[in-house]
């Protein structure tokens, strides 16, 4: 479903100091690949190789056994969706946020879907509410669905939960646990906490200073 092969990312001369090397995994459908690393290791370089937002120096990301160069970013971004450590949301309405990702597709979102994906998070009622005006946990929520609007086969998660108090953070958390088993997502999620990698992931990839220093089912890399 999602896999990469001696992914990296060198930055260019002078300083030409690797970013990110030799990073290798494969994810089926509906499997949650935990990241997990001190600050500076590399895990948001990683995600956003994972969607060209950069560009890797090499190795190769594959999408259902397709090569991702071989997509237009814009194509790879819908089916590769992304939620970051904090909420950017655009000003305007809630509903007008949700609906963006699939303008810019051609595709239009009815008010009553919009609605239902609101509902589904927590948030009935909140389409006309102004995006700029929300609570971070509702920001959060709304960039959620925002992303989930795109109907993506992969999601991307860089922290989606550090930014939030705990009672907003469990919420979160909860809701996209639910959310991922109930829609099969394959996920990529960044994580700080163990805690956190050992109760959402099905597998764990650890990464100190650009390099996998451990990959594997979460039992075998975390051991208590």
């Amino acid at each position: 479903m999602l896999a990469c092969s001696q992914l990296g990312r060198t930055l260019p001369r002078p300083e030409s100091r690797a970013l990110l090397a030799d990073v290798t995994f494969a994810l089926e459908r509906g499997e949650v690949l935990a990241v997990v690393g001190p600050s500076g290791a590399g895990k948001s370089t990683l995600l956003r190789l994972l969607n060209r937002l950069d560009e890797p120096t090499s190795g190769t990301v594959l999408l259902n056994g397709t090569d991702t160069h071989s997509l237009a970013p814009r194509e790879l971004r819908r089916r590769v969706g992304m939620v970051m450590q904090r909420a950017y949301l655009f000003p305007g309405t809630v509903a007008a946020n949700v609906a963006f990702g699939p303008k810019q597709q051609g595709r239009v979102i009815s008010p009553d879907d919009i609605d239902a994906l609101l509902s589904h998070v927590g948030l009935d009622g909140y389409g006309s509410r102004d995006a700029l005006t929300l609570s971070g946990g509702e920001a959060q929520r709304v960039a959620i669905t925002r992303a989930l609007a795109n109907e993506p086969e992969v999601l991307l998660l860089d922290e989606p939960t550090s930014a939030l108090d705990e009672a907003a953070r469990h919420g979160v958390e909860t809701l996209l646990e639910s959310l991922i088993r109930e829609r099969h997502l394959t996920c990529v999620w960044v994580t700080h906490s163990i805690e956190q990698a050992r109760t959402m992931a099905d597998k764990v990839l650890a990464i100190e200073t650009g390099r996998v220093t451990g990959y594997g089912p979460v039992a075998e890399v975390l051991r208590a």
